[in-house]
């Protein structure tokens, strides 16, 4: 279960578009507009949401009033800068949707509510949560963007299932993926050759521990299919052509 991520009193058909972007992008389509100034549906936000219109925007249920959108919450978190005379816990954004993913593994649903772009959230909208979530950031200038503060909190929600890398492999260009041992060892190995062949490896004697040295040095490097493939290139170039050879006379070189 997700939690729900309610907008209320939102003012701009491009903010909502972008809290969209920001819910889809770690997988919360659960979005609530409370009274919004312009209407829905509203094409600005449609044209802001991009990708995110179909799975959230079309989704978006709107209600008159902040209770009836919370009307099955069971426990909500009010985003606010402010400070209020409500006694309630104030967390951060990491602490707050730790303890959101505790309570969806208890089967509660938990909301979200973001107040609007102007002067945030009112008392009155306060009242209605379990708890504070305060961002801490430079407090000469504590506003948060509406989609910022959305995308922040998504963030934070999703953080322990995010991969460890910043794109997982299967969605990686095939040229940035890391090279295997055995596409190392054919490039050490074409490499030792060419270099045998121009008489590198001098004097004999010699001759065993530099191999050793290039060989250590390709299983050293960070190298990705793409760059194992521009060694290769660069080598068959530089034996193909000779110093001073054009690469444009080469019959089979592609053209840039």
């Amino acid at each position: 279960m997700q939690p729900v991520v309610i907008l209320v009193r939102p003012q701009m058909g491009e903010n909502i578009g972008a809290s969209a972007r920001a819910m889809l992008n770690f997988g919360l389509t659960d979005m609530r507009l409370v009274d919004p100034r312009d209407g829905w549906p509203n094409p600005r936000a449609v044209a802001m949401a991009s990708g995110a219109a179909g799975q959230v925007l079309d989704r978006a249920r709107v209600f008159p009033t902040l209770a009836e959108a919370m009307g099955d919450v069971d426990f909500a978190f009010a985003t606010t800068a402010r400070g209020r005379e409500l006694t309630k816990p104030v967390h951060t954004p990491a602490t707050a949707m730790a303890e959101a993913r505790e309570l969806t593994g208890q089967g509660r649903r938990v909301g979200l509510i973001f107040g609007p772009e102007r002067a945030g959230l009112e008392n009155d909208d306060v009242a209605r949560a379990n708890a504070i979530i305060t961002v801490p950031v430079n407090p000469d200038f504590p506003s948060l963007n509406l989609a910022q503060a959305v995308l922040l909190l998504g963030y934070e929600w999703t953080r322990d299932a995010l991969p460890p890398e910043p794109a997982p492999r299967g969605r990686r260009p095939d040229a940035e993926i890391p090279a295997t041992r055995l596409e190392i060892e054919k490039l050490a190995d074409h490499w030792e050759s060419r270099l045998t062949e121009a008489r590198f490896f001098f004097p004999p004697d010699k001759a065993p521990a530099m191999r050793l040295t290039v060989r250590n040095l390709w299983s050293r490097l960070p190298l990705t299919r793409g760059d194992v493939q521009i060694f290769h290139g660069m080598l068959r170039q530089l034996t193909w052509a000779g110093p001073g050879k054009p690469r444009q006379d080469r019959p089979d070189a592609p053209a840039d």
